[in-house]
């Protein structure tokens, strides 16, 4: 048996203390453990390949991967030797380095449906990069967004929070996920001021099973917005560059309008992009959108270096090798010992959850016990595998987890 780590170390207990003095709240976002867990750590000093290792110096096989942005492993050699170079040259110039030239020409290379790219720092850059493109070429207004679809931290789609106004989502309309009828009937609702439909490649909202999209489903959106005049925008924020470089919807022949990119796409480095075609070239130019750290070199060097890995066709096939891997042991490890789980969404982005488990405190304690033993991965927030995860690392994360439920019987 592998021995059980005591819950929270003292030097975690110590910096959440002094965290709680000067940062609202001691953590905030998705970041805060608090809002998840008493077990897990809320502070991580270093990461290597497919482990992370907390301020106590206890290491954990990660199954979070950052929250997504983590691709290749953390500290990758080729993407961290591309960093330590770029930073011996400098990182917020004067100028734009001409390593942002180099990506776009990479990701148009990559992207059958890029035209064109241009670069941010987040996923919620992205999104609303995508929206304010949309209205501008449109010249109208409404947004059709599904139910419980998460698009960003920032007030026009923002899912809660204080200080959101109703004024500033009264453009959205909203529509069910793989509900093509739900989509149409939003669209009339918009009539004919309809500037863009957003959806996310599969629904991998917070506290439910991941959903994947249904082929038909997405080719009806496709239509949807040719019909209409629409631009169809994908986010492919958290599932970009995992499930297929062209992006995540292009297994279903379906191509947007324009893609939300970040998480993966710099192996951890704060990038965010825009991909369109040629159609809203002229729009994309015409709005205004910058921010002081958009152009930092060394987050662009990072992509480069990461597309470049990730192209050589083995990261890819890697993920979905070790992701089926765990997905098969989890679930001979829940027969095994009575329990019923579902397991949803693809295996490089996998989702536990328990049947009958309304308030989540089975898996809650099931993903604190894993903790306790080494792995980090979170109870109601779909997991992320990395090119970094081996077989082998995939069977010691399975030794843990099959103490984890023993732990919970």
């Amino acid at each position: 048996m592998t021995a059980v780590t005591p819950t929270l170390g003292e030097r975690e207990l110590a910096l959440r203390d002094r965290a709680r003095a000067v940062i609202p709240g001691g953590m905030y976002g998705h970041m805060n453990v608090a809002a998840f867990s008493t077990a897990h750590p809320q502070f991580m000093v270093s990461g290597d390949g497919c482990r992370v290792t907390d301020a106590d110096g206890r290491d954990y096989l990660d199954l979070m991967c950052g929250w997504g942005p983590v691709v290749l492993g953390h500290r990758h050699p080729g993407v961290t030797a591309a960093v330590v170079e770029q930073l011996g040259r400098g990182d917020c110039l004067d100028g734009t380095s001409p390593v942002a030239v180099d990506f776009a020409e990479l990701l148009v290379d990559t992207i059958p449906s890029a035209d064109w790219a241009m670069f941010c720092k987040n996923g919620s850059d992205a999104t609303t990069t995508c929206v304010t493109t949309a209205r501008a070429a449109t010249g109208k207004r409404k947004i059709l967004v599904a139910n419980g679809a998460y698009h960003g931290a920032v007030p026009w789609c923002s899912l809660r929070g204080a200080g959101v106004t109703d004024e500033d989502q009264a453009h959205l309309v909203h529509y069910e996920y793989n509900d093509l009828a739900s989509a149409e009937a939003a669209a009339a609702e918009a009539g004919d001021d309809l500037a863009a439909i957003l959806v996310c490649p599969m629904r991998h909202d917070i506290k439910r099973d991941q959903e994947l999209a249904d082929p038909a489903f997405a080719r009806g959106l496709r239509a949807l917005a040719d019909r209409t005049g629409a631009v169809l925008i994908l986010d492919d924020v958290r599932c970009g560059f995992r499930l297929d470089l062209g992006g995540s919807w292009e297994p279903l022949g379906v191509r947007p309008d324009l893609t939300a990119w970040s998480k993966a796409i710099a192996n951890g480095q704060a990038l965010g992009a825009v991909t369109g075609i040629d159609g809203l070239r002229d729009a994309t130019r015409s709005i205004y959108v910058t921010g002081s750290f958009w152009y930092a070199a060394v987050p662009l060097a990072a992509g480069f270096a990461t597309l470049t890995e990730l192209r050589k066709g083995t990261a890819l096939p890697d993920m979905a090798r070790t992701g089926a891997r765990l997905r098969d042991g989890l679930a001979r490890q829940a027969v095994a010992h009575g329990f019923e789980i579902r397991q949803t969404g693809p295996v490089q982005m996998p989702m536990l959850s328990f049947a009958g488990d309304e308030d989540f405190r089975l898996v809650t304690a099931w993903a604190e016990a894993a903790v306790e033993r080494g792995v980090y991965l979170h109870p109601w927030h779909n997991w992320f595998l990395s090119a970094a995860h081996t077989d082998a690392d995939i069977d010691d994360v399975l030794t843990r987890t099959d103490e984890a439920f023993a732990a919970v019987r």
